[in-house]
């Protein structure tokens, strides 16, 4: 899941268990919408992208690079894993929003692209929520 700066979902993907976090990343930064702004042209991504050390990869990076992404992304080996907290609380508390709704959270449905229809849902639910109050 890729989230905004407040916790809004912008894209949400799914993955068989087995695989490695990394390897979703580009699927989800395509899958972002435009972006609407109030003044100028629609920005098509985003500026920067913050990720934790199970993103430190090197074509990660360029691949950001070469779309105009800044990548914040901690390094494995270099820096501590406390300054991390700063901005993930924001997608673990949207990944606990959608813990809240039944469906999603029990994985009712057999075939993959139910549940990832109902996570949309519920991804919407938070949005329309967020956006209302």
């Amino acid at each position: 899941m890729i989230t905004e700066r407040t916790g809004l979902p912008l894209s949400i993907g799914i993955s068989a268990a087995n695989t490695h976090d990394s390897q979703g990343l580009e699927p989800l930064v395509r899958g972002i919408p435009p972006i609407r702004s109030r003044r100028g042209p629609r920005r098509r991504r985003p500026a920067k992208l913050h990720g934790d050390k199970g993103y430190d990869y090197d074509r990660l990076r360029a691949w950001l690079r070469s779309r105009n992404i800044t990548p914040r992304i901690a390094r494995r080996v270099i820096e501590s894993s406390q300054r991390l907290g700063r901005h993930r609380w924001t997608v673990e508390r949207t990944v606990a929003w959608l813990s809240g709704c039944r469906r999603p959270h029990r994985r009712h449905e057999r075939k993959a692209e139910h549940f990832l229809a109902f996570a949309g849902i519920a991804a919407a639910l938070i949005c329309y929520r967020r956006l209302t109050t």
